[in-house]
């Protein structure tokens, strides 16, 4: 009886395993760049497959037996960026980190903001966490200085040779500015929703930085992490959000079974991909002096 057991689950198990590593494999890709490519490359290998069936090719079926080994080359040709930003999630645990300086670098983060929105300035701050971010994203001019409030509102000040763009920080210091990010490719946003808004969505779709923007219409502030924006928080929860993001507890170990358990829930937690937390507080644009 022992024996049928072990013939019935472990068939079952491996069939399970491989049915959830399919589905997560497709829920990471959709939405990507690669998942046209994905698509393809499955509804091709999948009509092989029928007509060597159906047909009895026996060469056919032999020359896709003979190249299945080349197949599994091909996929981590086409689909390297995406397998690299899914084993970088995968090893992002927490490490040793000193929780005073990342708590400094939102301090920057979170006046800059606030300084730039009073006075109606646009910007564009991508805060990079594991994954390096100018692998994704295009041109960008390479500053590599201490990251301070006075330096990011020089950057993104107007008529400044590189205000245009995004700006990378990484840990404390601003690595690179006028830098293109890519821009979403969802066609169910609000087509009022300007072009700094989207790349900023697009770049938290591709990697998982956290990226935040000020509106330089209205002076509203937003951040967006995992494709979803959110818009018009308040500088205190701006403060919240990225502390809960970037500053690692030290206070206690987390072990694998937390950060997965946290993974899933951030990957169906439900909701728009915009949302809008409270509307633009007038504030009168100063004229120039």
């Amino acid at each position: 009886m022992w024996s049928n057991f072990q013939q019935i689950w472990r068939p079952a198990l491996e069939i399970l395993i491989l049915a959830v590593t399919i589905y997560y494999a497709f829920r990471f890709l959709r939405g990507t760049r690669g998942w046209p490519v994905v698509i393809g490359f499955v509804v091709v290998l999948l009509a092989l497959t029928l007509v060597t069936t159906i047909l009895d090719l026996k060469v056919l079926r032999l020359l896709l037996g003979t190249f299945s080994a080349f197949f599994a080359v091909a996929v981590l040709v086409i689909f390297q960026p995406e397998l690299r930003r899914m084993l970088a999630e995968l090893g992002n645990l927490p490490l040793f980190a000193s929780v005073s300086e990342q708590r400094e670098s939102i301090e920057v983060i979170i006046q800059t903001a606030e300084r730039l929105a009073d006075i109606r300035i646009g910007a564009l701050i991508a805060i990079e966490q594991s994954i390096q971010l100018q692998e994704a994203v295009e041109a960008g001019i390479r500053v590599d200085c201490e990251a301070t409030p006075e330096m990011l509102e020089t950057i993104f000040f107007p008529n400044n040779a590189i205000h245009d763009g995004g700006v990378i920080i990484k840990g404390d210091r601003i690595a690179y500015a006028a830098c293109i990010f890519p821009l979403t490719q969802r066609q169910d946003l609000n087509k009022t929703l300007g072009t700094r808004h989207r790349a900023a969505i697009g770049l938290s779709e591709e990697t998982d930085a956290v990226v935040v923007v000020v509106s330089e219409e209205n002076g509203m502030i937003s951040h967006a992490y995992k494709g979803q924006l959110v818009r018009g928080v308040t500088p205190e929860e701006l403060r919240s959000f990225l502390t809960s993001i970037i500053v690692q507890p030290t206070t206690q170990t987390r072990g694998f079974a937390s950060w997965f358990r946290q993974r899933f829930a951030e990957r169906h937690k439900p909701g728009p991909a915009v949302i809008i937390k409270h509307e633009a507080r007038p504030v009168p644009k100063p004229g120039l002096k």
